[in-house]
């Protein structure tokens, strides 16, 4: 790790008084941190938590009723016994539940928001454990995971695209590193995984760690930092807990973080059109640094209201040269886009403000997010035209009770869109998360990380369950158009509407407590119209339907709680 990045987060990790705090909700187990925010809308859980800025970092003491009933998923999770205590109560072991998350697919690749798992065809597997040790003001969170996949090989952008439509597809594969397949054969891989060391001061907290973060108040997605990608490592300066202030409460965190390559080719790399080829190389090399500030505020006035903003820059290590790379709160350079400015043309920036409203009575929540796609446009400009290099969410939740205790249907819904509606971000390939500089794009090991649809897509998510404490039954709808920029310059003037790819994916989902054994299980059928926008057409019929296909996918969840 060169010397720089080195000085920046031994920098972060002595700058506070010393003092421990808890672990961290795994996001990876997305049933965990579902079964907290039902808890808040119910109110009884922690109401001054945003959900904004996660993984969460709770106690025993957050969920009401449950502390020192030891038979509670919570305090499994979050308390400790007395055998785990050493040193006169001065210091905490215990042993992390023991998680393990399967995945099939049939056909072809589907999922997002699974952390290290990799696009694949077949069975993967990631296994998580570990430790977690409390000493004094120093906390250690070792939780490395192994992911192994059979990454069978599958088609993906047919061979029998057009070459023009192939070289309009690689104007978004030259801009971003987002391999259809990791490699020809099996993929295996060990990596940190939700691993930390911190140290705490009150309710502040300064350290190093890979875990992965969530950025906003999104359930399914989120515009600028969420799971979807495995954690990267990153030098961290956060709220470990919502710090009251005599105005409300305050959230933040600030990161620096490496971000690193697939170093997998896109597909078909050796193509060629018209004498030039479609490939270009990226500085696979030089690894990308990222910068990053969320910050999120709960006004005193507003019960239940939270508001934030998040901001993020990545550049190449190599062109880093003054201070303002490394903070991104002092790079926002503004000025017209006509106007060169090589210190602002070699980052990657995106921004987006966010808010969340909860009511406890009324057991509903509503949260939106708005995004812009660099962070130079002028406010006049912005003000102007708002629909330029956007991208936004809006999603709730509503718990009706049931006359069972505790028992409660749940509807929710999620919207999310990173389309773009502007022409003149459609023609000149400006999408979400590719840059015409920064070539790897928003990604970190050959995934996005935010929305986990990748560039221009659009996803509309709906579900309704039976829900008690921990216990989900339910089924869900989703609709999911792929890269609307490409099909709009590539197709739109074909006004062919078979050629919009899109996912129609109904799904059944379950989530149950077996004594200490936390079960999560999803089933889902993904139904795709006009696959990777290709279409099967036959001379002897004037109408035929674009190439359909069909997935099955089975996702099966385990964590074992110690006592």
């Amino acid at each position: 790790m060169p010397f720089r990045f080195k000085s920046l987060l031994l920098l972060l990790l002595f700058m506070l008084p010393l003092a421990a705090m808890a672990q961290t909700a795994n996001l990876n187990a997305p049933f965990l941190e579902d079964y907290l925010r039902r808890q808040q809308l119910i109110g009884k859980f922690n109401k001054n938590f945003s959900f904004n800025l996660r993984p969460l970092t709770p106690t025993v003491d957050d969920l009401e009723g449950e502390f020192g009933d030891k038979g509670s998923v919570y305090t499994k999770l979050y308390g400790y016994n007395d055998e785990q205590v050493f040193d006169d109560g001065k210091g905490i072991v215990k042993p992390l539940p023991i998680f393990v998350n399967a995945q099939f697919n049939s056909n072809y690749s589907f999922g997002i928001n699974d952390g290290a798992m990799i696009p694949n065809r077949g069975l993967q597997v990631l296994l998580s454990g570990g430790v977690y040790i409390e000493y004094g003001g120093l906390s250690v969170q070792l939780q490395p995971e192994l992911i192994s996949a059979q990454n069978k090989d599958f088609e993906g952008f047919p061979t029998d695209h057009w070459g023009s439509t192939w070289r309009h597809y690689y104007e978004w594969l030259n801009t971003s590193d987002i391999p259809e397949r990791f490699g020809n054969g099996a993929y295996t891989k060990f990596l940190p995984g939700q691993s930390s060391i911190k140290y705490t001061y009150r309710d502040f907290s300064v350290g190093i760690s890979t875990e992965s973060l969530w950025w906003g108040p999104g359930k399914r997605n989120s515009l600028l930092m969420s799971n979807n990608a495995p954690g990267f490592l990153h030098a961290t300066l956060e709220t470990k807990r919502p710090v009251k202030t005599a105005i409300g409460y305050f959230e933040g965190q600030l990161i620096a973080g490496k971000l690193q390559n697939s170093g997998y080719l896109p597909p078909k790399s050796g193509y060629y059109n018209q004498h030039s080829p479609l490939h270009i190389s990226k500085r696979d090399e030089d690894w990308r640094y990222l910068s990053g500030i969320s910050v999120s505020y709960q006004p005193k006035w507003v019960p239940g209201l939270s508001v934030g903003y998040s901001s993020v820059s990545q550049m190449y290590h190599n062109d880093m040269d003054s201070f303002g790379d490394y903070l991104p709160i002092f790079n926002g350079e503004k000025g017209p886009k006509n106007v060169e400015n090589p210190d602002r043309d070699q980052r990657n920036q995106l921004s987006s403000g966010y808010f969340r409203w909860m009511s406890h009575d009324g057991l509903f929540e509503f949260y939106g997010e708005y995004g812009s796609n660099g962070n130079s446009r002028q406010l006049r400009d912005f003000l102007t035209n708002p629909d330029l290099n956007r991208a936004f969410t809006f999603g709730f939740s509503n718990l009706i009770p049931l006359r069972k205790e505790n028992a409660f249907i749940q509807i929710s819904s999620e919207m999310t869109q990173t389309g773009q509606t502007v022409r003149e971000a459609i023609v000149s390939y400006n999408s979400w998360y590719t840059h015409p500089y920064v070539r790897h794009g928003y990604t970190h090991m050959g995934q996005v990380l935010g929305a986990g649809n990748g560039p221009g897509s659009n996803v509309i998510f709906v579900e309704a369950s039976y829900v008690q404490d921990f216990k989900k039954i339910g089924v869900t709808m989703e609709r999911i158009v792929y890269n609307n920029d490409f099909y709009y310059e590539r197709f739109e003037i074909i006004k062919d509407w078979r050629r919009k790819y899109i996912d129609l994916v109904p799904s059944l989902i379950a989530n149950w407590r077996f004594n200490d054994i936390l079960l999560s299980g999803k089933l889902q059928y993904v139904n795709t119209l006009n696959y990777k926008w290709y279409l099967e057409n036959d001379p002897n019929k004037y109408f035929t339907a674009g190439w359909d296909r069909t997935n099955f996918v089975g996702q099966v969840s385990l964590m074992y709680l110690f006592d």
